[in-house]
Formats: structure tokens, C-alpha cells, sequence
């Protein structure tokens, strides 16, 4: 799941214009074969729209009990309720990178199995980027992400770690993740021998709560979902860092604009409102405000 934000905002930044660098793609043949997913006419006739959320990702989207859990999971039924329909969901694992997250489960589908869904989540909003997949239209930003580091309160009773201190001390982090590549490039590779890498953040903080790392490095929201009392966060300057921040929205097939503001509308309104703010609020997260 790092591997496919960490490359998916990898495309510079240009403050006059993103676009500019970049030659447009030819357009889809406005073709029955060639569009895919359903205009918001035809959910509302159904009665329930499909969200593509990832798999095993708490605490924005899991299952517990049979039943699908997690912050990003509250906010698309916030979403299918404005519209007055039911939310469905398709548990989707992350690929090589985001454009083929967003190829697989919005405008193109899987080679072998997979569903086309009417909106994905958690999808990282950046300008340039969005210049080069034009099959998709971002929108919906809901929250901001950031990277923070969890520390054992009782490794550090006064000073709270930063990443130098990593050359002695050991810190995990999730494998192939932006925090995994900014330690393991930090110094000259000089923090490399105390990186402990795990498959997952969850499992990160896991081996932080037993003692087994003195920290772990990640997107502040995970951290917290794996803290104990004797474990603290806190934000550092990160030197060096060039995405240690990044706003969220959804992505939604760029033929259904009617779908796409219809979606932006009912996530404008529940930020207004506090109705997002209160969702990360229950599952004892910080609200971090989107720039929108």
C-alpha cells in the first residue's frame, strides 16, 4: 500500500501549470465498448453504488465480523447516503503502483476477475499526476495524510526521536513504503542496519508495541490506530522529505461527471457539517482538513 502512494506522487510539480510538460493522451472513442461502470441515472435506478476500498488496511478499510470497518468505509456510506442509495464495497488489493489501482478498479478492470466500482477511495490528489491519467477525474478530497513517527515513551522519558537518531536506534517501517525509502536513503545509508521492515503498518506497530523496535515510522492515522499507553506520535521536521504530506479524494471514471459532483457535494457538505471529522473522531484518529 506505501509502494503505490510513494510512486503515484512521484510526477514533479509545476506552480504555473502541472500540465504543462505533458502531451495529452488520445481521447477514448465515445464507444459503448470502450466505456465502462454506470452514470449516476443508472445507480439511482438500481439502488446501491460499488466503492473500491483496499484489503486489509486498517483503519481506513477492513473487514471485522463478516462486516466491512474503517474510516474510508464510513465516509462512501456517508456518500451513498446523500445520494439516497446503499453503499456495496469491492475489497481491493494495492498494485504495482496508483495508476494501475485506478486502471484495475475504475475505468479499464482487471485482466483476469475484478469489478468496475462507481467511486475509489483514498485516492492521493496531485496536480500533475492527474494531468496523465485523464480516463479518471479526481475530486472529493476529504482529509490530508502525513508522515509521523510512533516512539516506546519509556526509550525516550525526555527527547522524542527523529530520524538521525535511527543510526543506533532501531525503527520499523512498512516495506517498500515512502517512509522505508526516505530512512533507508537518509545519510547516505547510514540508518540502514537498524530499519526493520514489515509487510504491513499495522504489523510495524504491532513489533513496537511488544518491544521489539524502539519506533515506527508511517502515515500519522496508522500510527495511531496501533497505539498503546506507553507508546507516543509526534511530527518532526523531516529534512530531505519531499512528500511527507498529501491531501486525499476519490477517483471516479471520467465519463460519469454528473457522478463526480454529485460525490464532491456530498463530501463538501459533511466536512462543513463536521460529520467527517466526527467519523476519524470514533475511531480515535486526527482529522487532518484537505486543502480543497
Amino acid at each position: 500500500m506505501g509502494c503505490t502512494i510513494a510512486l503515484g506522487l512521484t510526477a514533479p510539480a509545476y506552480a504555473a501549470d502541472p500540465c504543462a510538460d505533458y502531451t495529452p493522451q488520445a481521447k477514448p472513442q465515445n464507444a459503448s465498448r470502450d466505456i465502462v461502470g454506470q452514470d449516476i441515472d443508472q445507480i439511482m435506478d438500481q439502488g446501491s453504488m460499488l466503492f473500491a476500498v483496499y484489503e486489509d488496511y486498517p483503519p481506513y478499510s477492513y473487514m471485522e465480523g463478516g462486516k466491512p470497518k474503517g474510516v474510508d468505509v464510513e465516509i462512501a456510506r456517508l456518500i451513498a447516503e446523500d445520494l439516497g442509495v446503499e453503499a456495496r464495497f469491492s475489497f481491493v488489493a494495492a498494485a504495482e503502483n496508483l495508476e494501475a489501482d485506478l486502471r484495475f478498479n475504475l475505468w479499464k478492470g482487471a485482466l483476469i476477475g475484478g469489478r468496475i466500482a462507481n467511486v475509489m477511495m483514498r485516492v492521493p490528489y496531485n496536480s500533475a499526476f492527474r494531468c496523465r491519467v485523464e480516463q479518471v477525474t479526481f475530486t472529493g478530497q476529504y482529509t490530508e495524510e502525513s508522515i509521523a513517527i510512533a516512539y516506546a515513551k519509556s526509550e525516550y522519558p525526555e527527547e522524542k526521536p527523529i530520524p538521525a537518531y535511527f543510526r543506533i536506534d532501531t525503527v520499523a517501517v512498512e516495506n517498500d513504503s515512502i517512509s522505508d525509502f526516505y530512512l533507508s536513503g537518509f545519510a547516505g545509508g547510514q540508518l540502514l542496519a537498524n530499519i526493520r521492515r514489515y509487510p504491513t503498518m499495522d504489523q510495524a506497530m504491532q513489533a513496537l508495541a511488544r518491544g521489539e523496535v524502539m519506533a515506527a515510522m508511517g502515515p500519522l492515522g496508522q500510527l495511531e490506530a496501533g497505539m498503546t499507553d506507553d507508546i507516543g506520535v509526534h511530527q518532526p521536521p523531516l529534512a530531505g522529505f519531499a512528500v511527507s504530506k498529501w491531501t486525499l479524494g476519490v477517483g471516479v471514471h471520467f465519463a460519469y461527471r454528473g457522478l463526480s459532483y454529485a460525490v464532491d457535494d456530498a463530501i463538501y457538505a459533511a466536512l462543513q457539517d463536521g460529520r467527517i471529522e466526527q467519523i476519524f473522531n470514533d475511531y480515535g484518529l486526527s482529522f487532518q482538513p484537505p486543502v480543497r
